[in-house]
């Protein structure tokens, strides 16, 4: 490995990310899975520097504009290159200027929308590139940008380098990830291997249960009662094993696929499709009864009223007039009750004055709430949301970097704040509500601790989804190390190692073990 590409008066890499290097340069197209905060960045900038030692060029794709801004950033400041041989291309740059910037370029930090463009215009060419990093590479799936742009680097012979804080809690995704990238080599590391260890900061974790107040417990009884009625015909149609309210929303979103791909001449697909749509809808209006409380609930029904036109599903749930007592009794409830986690929230935040805190809250309408709630308890909070929300990226720069300078303390993000812009480390992540995504878990969670010691908390309401999903994504970071260890480890053809299973309420657990809950 050529170091002296490397700026060696900024830059000190730690030994498990020269070891991860030298692997990368050694082994062909590789995967890389690092937590986050651990400094996958480095590593590629290792490897970048040896391309570029033998002549070669490199391209580092990233999933965001902001993500490719922080990564031109660093690449610039820490090799030693001239600064205008690292380039940024994002959809921003003009096509026309593009080709030019190209083919002066060292090193390329883009967007992979941006090259798939270029790529298919014939605007540019992957000639005397000999390494292409594909940053966020749990994305490389199905028709997303990064599957079209790796697949022309395979073809031309350029390596290729995944990095990502987990590629995946199943099998088939990690395997599609995999392929997508033809990767022949996986190093991944974790907070408690020996070489890692001494560069992790401790991390607390607490989880703290509320419980739903009698008020929410008879409004959840009544509208479990409508779910499992609206989920019947799924279910006579073996499109769901169960009708039971707590079915997951994975479970229900699998029958909505497995309805797309039939042919339209099937005639019961649009009418199933309409049963399908009734489900989620109300589904998700459980969820947010049972784990946000009655202001997002009520936002939520208030945005299918003002849809026009209304679909026969929205039809069927608005003239329900199950639905309609509901919705009137949670009407009289909401000014005089709320959920518990916003009480325990701020009883949270305030025992902690002085710290820089992330909020991650599932649900726009639910953060805004969150922010009110906040201030009126005189605790400086700031919302943190996306593009989609209407907020633009200059707000977006502006609100990370007034939380940096300590205008104000907590922050209450969506997941925009889990990648694609600059966050900086703080003392605390408090999970407003647990998510059943493993990649998500881990991301969010590595905000904390990066500096020094932080806590993580999660909030979470007994009897509810709150535990199946904290069950779930802890479940799915588990097996995700478990297979990729056994991918890993096994040769060529041979299957991968079975992960732990879960333990059985009242089992006592083993390492790698997640706690089902009572009632999945």
């Amino acid at each position: 490995m050529e170091a002296g590409i490397v700026d060696a008066s900024k830059l000190e890499p730690r030994e498990y990310q020269s070891r991860i290097a030298e692997s990368v340069i050694a082994d062909g197209n590789s995967l890389v899975i690092l937590p986050t905060g651990l400094g996958k960045t480095i590593v590629a900038l290792l490897v970048i520097a040896d391309k570029l030692s033998k002549g070669r060029k490199a391209l580092f794709l990233a999933p965001t504009r902001p993500l490719s801004e922080q990564h031109h950033k660093s690449m610039r400041s820490l090799l030693k290159i001239p600064p205008e041989r690292v380039v940024l291309l994002t959809g921003s740059t003009p096509a026309a200027k593009r080709p030019a910037l190209w083919k002066d370029a060292l090193v390329v930090c883009a967007t992979p929308q941006t090259i798939e463009n270029d790529l298919q215009a014939g605007r540019i060419s992957l000639d005397g590139f000999g390494l292409c990093v594909v940053d966020e590479c749990h994305r490389s799936v199905k028709k997303y940008a990064y599957t079209s742009v790796t697949g022309e680097c395979l073809g031309k012979g350029v390596q290729l380098l995944g990095l990502t804080a987990s590629p995946g809690g199943k099998r088939e995704r990690i395997e599609e990830v995999t392929q997508a990238l033809g990767i022949e080599n996986i190093q991944i590391r974790t907070e408690t291997d020996p070489d890692v260890a001494p560069y992790v900061k401790k991390v607390a974790v607490t989880w703290v249960e509320v419980k739903l107040p009698q008020e929410f417990s008879d409004l959840k009884g009544k509208l479990e009662v409508v779910v499992s009625e609206r989920l019947s015909p799924l279910h006579g149609m073996r499109l769901v094993g169960t009708t039971s309210p707590r079915i997951p929303r994975r479970a229900i979103l699998d029958a909505g696929k497995r309805l797309m791909a039939l042919p339209d001449s099937n005639k019961l697909k649009f009418v199933m499709l309409s049963h399908y749509a009734t489900s989620m809808n109300l589904a998700h209006a459980l969820e947010l009864l049972e784990t946000q409380g009655l202001s997002a609930f009520l936002a939520f029904f208030r945005k299918l009223e003002a849809r026009e036109p209304r679909s026969k599903a929205v039809k069927r749930i608005l003239e329900d007039r199950r639905i309609r007592e509901i919705l009137r009794e949670a009407g009289e409830l909401a000014p005089k009750i709320e959920h518990p986690k916003l009480a325990k929230l701020v009883e949270i935040l305030k025992s902690r004055p002085d710290q820089k805190i992330i909020v991650f809250v599932q649900f726009r309408d639910q953060i805004t709430r969150v922010v009110q709630e906040l201030d009126k308890n005189g605790i400086p909070a700031r919302q943190f949301v996306g593009k989609r929300e209407g907020v633009k990226l200059r707000d977006q720069k502006l609100a990370i970097a007034e939380f940096r300078e300590g205008r104000f303390n907590v922050l209450v993000a969506s997941s925009i704040g889990e990648e694609g812009l600059d966050v900086p480390s703080v003392d605390t992540v408090v999970f407003y509500e647990p998510v059943p995504s493993e990649i998500r878990l881990i991301q969010r969670r590595g905000r904390a601790g990066r500096a020094k010691s932080g806590e993580v908390i999660f909030l979470i309401t007994k009897g509810t989804r709150d535990e199946a999903y904290n069950y779930a994504s802890r479940s799915r970071e588990a097996k995700m190390r478990s297979i990729v260890r056994g991918m890993q480890a096994r040769k060529p053809g041979e299957p991968a190692k079975p992960a732990p299973r879960p333990a059985k309420p009242g089992q006592r657990m083993k390492p790698g073990q997640a706690r089902m809950p009572d009632f999945v």
